[in-house]
């Protein structure tokens, strides 16, 4: 069953008292809060949380995203081991599940380093599957796991306006309270366990990749019919065929700015896992997987790193359409 919680309602959970278990009070440093991965996301969720007046450890191999983080205040270290014993509650900020085994699990890992009843929030996108495992394999190891996958982009991740994806138990909603009502202006209570947070992002992720592809296809068609982008934009943003990712992405296009905010790689990752999903499932995707073909074709063409808004180059590389990117080589030549 859903539930939806606003900050209000975090709020008012805490100070209606909600006990912690004994396990999560013999946590140590409970009130330092780790966040791992110094990203676009993580350090605007990161720099969100110290505005609420949260005592905040990043920690990324990146020197330079650890200094831009101690430039907002913060503290930093270099591995997740350095990390484990200082925090109670550590979130995930990362790529894929790769990343998250290498942290919690690698070499230089923090699972047994952490204090019994500490809190793991993972909030990379991952498989379903994947989170529900790991919520047994924390569970086993004496941790609490929050599955909290986020959405809303760099700039609601610095303003603390995230929302989040979440399942878990009644003790990790306790611990990760304070957290939450810092970092989100939504926070969905989707299940008692991880893996239906993951679930749920999952299908957000399919819809955001399709919806951007969608745009990009549209705006190629547009062009290569002669219209003007700028006015094809302005006349289908007030139209039935809007929508979120089209308003927001187009602009990119327009502007021939393919800075990643969030890059072609990771709607190639994001999607890859909705396959993975569909294959356990024995599902059928085939709108999904012509998006994933179209992300991945971009990729390939050298596109991956840029903003996930260049896939409408592959319609140049198609067809010769000439975008509106001052800057693009491909335009110029």
């Amino acid at each position: 069953m859903l539930a939806l919680t606003s900050r209000a309602i975090q709020r008012q959970r805490r100070q209606g008292g909600t006990q912690e278990t004994p396990m999560a009070e013999r946590a140590t440093n409970a009130a330092t809060i780790g966040v791992i991965g110094l990203g676009a996301m993580g350090l605007g969720t990161a720099t969100a949380l110290l505005d609420a007046g949260l005592e905040v450890v990043g920690c990324d191999i990146s020197d330079v995203a650890r200094q831009a983080f101690e430039s907002r205040g913060g503290t930093s270290v270099a591995t997740p081991a350095e990390l484990a014993g200082q925090c109670g509650v550590v979130l995930l900020v990362v790529v894929n599940a790769e990343q998250v085994e290498s942290v919690l699990f690698g070499e230089t890992g923090m699972v047994d380093r952490l204090a019994p009843g500490s809190l793991v929030m993972q909030c990379a996108t991952v498989a379903p599957s994947y989170a529900r495992a790991l919520g047994e394999r924390l569970d086993a190891a004496g941790l609490l796991m929050l599955d909290a996958p986020i959405s809303g982009g760099a700039a609601k991740a610095r303003q603390g306006r995230l929302s989040v994806m979440s399942s878990g138990s009644e003790a990790a909603y306790a611990k990760a309270g304070p957290v939450l009502e810092a970092m989100a202006e939504t926070v969905h209570r989707l299940g008692d366990a991880p893996g239906a947070g993951s679930s749920v992002k999952l299908v957000n992720q399919l819809l955001a990749g399709v919806h951007v592809a969608a745009a990009a296809e549209a705006m190629a068609l547009g062009i290569r019919m002669g219209i003007d982008p700028d006015t094809l934009y302005q006349v289908i943003t007030q139209s039935a065929g809007n929508s979120w990712m089209f308003e927001n992405r187009v602009p990119h296009i327009l502007e021939g700015d393919y800075t990643p905010l969030s890059a072609v790689d990771i709607f190639v990752k994001d999607l890859n896992i909705v396959h993975q999903t569909g294959r356990e499932l024995t599902f059928s995707m085939p709108v999904a997987a012509s998006a994933l073909q179209q992300f991945t074709a971009a990729s390939g063409a050298g596109f991956g790193r840029e903003d996930d808004s260049a896939v409408v180059k592959v319609y140049q590389r198609l067809s010769g359409i000439a975008l509106p990117a001052a800057n693009d080589e491909e335009a110029e030549a």
